[in-house]
C-alpha cells in the first residue's frame, strides 16, 4: 500500500546547498525506486523559487535505477528565468551514481487567444465508492484489465482511473502526485497484443524499464478527485515500446498528456554478462 502521506514525505526536499536537496524513498517493496517517485521529485525540484508559475513540461531521461535503501541527492541548474517562462535542469543521483536527468519548463498562466481540446472517445464512468479510511494511492482500470496476465491479450490501449484522497490543495502538489501515477501503465499497455508477455514477468524472464517520460500540463485539476488515464502504444519493437497518454477529469476536460519510451526485450541469460541499459 502506498499512502498519499509516503508519497508527500518524498516531495519535501530537505535543502542541504544552494539548489541542492536531499529526499527520502517511497517504501513499495521493490528493488529499485519507483519512477514515478523521480519524475514527482524532479517536478517539485524545479519549481522550486518560481511560485508565481506553475510546471507546464517536464521531460526526464532514466540513466539508471535508485536504490530504495539510501537517500536521493538532487541539484537544479537554473537556466532561464523570465516573466511568462523558466526553465531548470533537475540531476538526481545517488553517490557518483546519476540516476535521472530531467528538463522543467514553467510557465506563467497567460489568457487564451485560441482554445481547444481534445475530449475522450468514451468517457467510463468513474468508480463509485466513499472515501477510504486511509488515504492511499487508489487505482481502478477500467473493465478490469489485467495487464500482468500473459494469457490477456488485447488492443495496446489501457484506461485506468487513479486519485490521491487526501492530497492537499495546491496545484504543485497535484501535477507532483499525477506525475507519480503516470510512470507505471504504459509498458504494460504495450504488452497487451502479444499472447505470452505481461508484466508479471517483468524483471524474471523479461526486462523492462522506462528510458524517457515527457509530462505536459494543460489546465489546473485536484489530485484527490477521480482523474483518467488513458493510455495507448502505437509501436513496440526492437526491444523497445513507444506510448502515450491523456488525462482527464470526470467532466471529460483534458488536463494534461504524457508520452514514454521503454525497454521490453528478454532477460540476459545469467550464465554471462548481460547488456547494460
Amino acid at each position: 500500500m502506498v499512502t498519499v502521506d509516503a508519497i508527500l514525505d518524498a516531495l519535501e526536499l530537505e535543502p542541504v546547498g544552494s539548489d541542492r536537496y536531499r529526499a527520502v524513498n517511497v517504501v513499495s517493496g521493490h528493488e529499485v525506486v519507483f519512477g514515478g517517485q523521480l519524475l514527482a521529485q524532479a517536478l517539485v525540484a524545479g519549481g522550486q523559487g518560481h511560485d508565481e508559475k506553475t510546471v507546464k513540461t517536464l521531460h526526464t531521461v532514466f540513466a539508471r535505477a535508485a536504490s530504495p535503501d539510501q537517500p536521493l541527492e538532487i541539484s537544479v541548474e537554473r537556466i532561464h528565468t523570465g516573466r511568462a517562462l523558466a526553465s531548470s535542469t533537475v540531476t538526481i543521483s545517488q553517490g557518483d551514481r546519476l540516476c535521472t536527468r530531467s528538463m522543467v519548463l514553467l510557465s506563467a498562466e497567460e489568457p487564451d487567444l485560441i482554445r481547444h481540446a481534445d475530449r475522450p472517445v468514451m468517457l467510463a464512468a468513474p468508480p463509485d465508492e466513499s472515501e477510504p479510511s486511509v488515504a492511499e494511492w487508489t487505482v481502478r482500470v477500467v473493465d478490469d484489465v489485467d495487464v500482468s496476465d500473459p494469457d490477456e491479450v488485447g488492443p495496446p490501449e489501457l484506461d485506468v482511473w487513479t486519485r490521491f484522497p487526501g492530497a492537499p490543495d495546491d496545484q504543485r502538489r497535484s501535477q507532483a502526485l499525477v506525475a507519480f501515477a503516470t510512470d507505471g501503465f504504459l509498458i504494460g499497455t504495450a504488452m497487451r497484443p502479444h499472447s505470452g508477455v505481461g508484466q508479471a514477468q517483468a524483471h524474471r524472464t523479461i526486462s523492462t524499464g522506462v528510458l524517457s517520460h515527457t509530462l505536459t500540463f494543460h489546465e489546473p485539476f485536484d489530485a484527490s478527485e477521480w482523474l483518467l488515464l488513458s493510455h495507448r502504444s502505437t509501436y513496440a519493437g526492437h526491444g523497445r515500446s513507444y506510448g502515450r497518454g491523456d488525462i482527464y477529469r470526470t467532466d471529460g476536460q483534458l488536463v494534461a498528456s504524457f508520452v514514454q519510451d521503454g525497454m521490453i526485450r528478454a532477460m540476459p541469460s545469467k550464465s554471462g554478462p548481460g547488456p547494460s541499459i
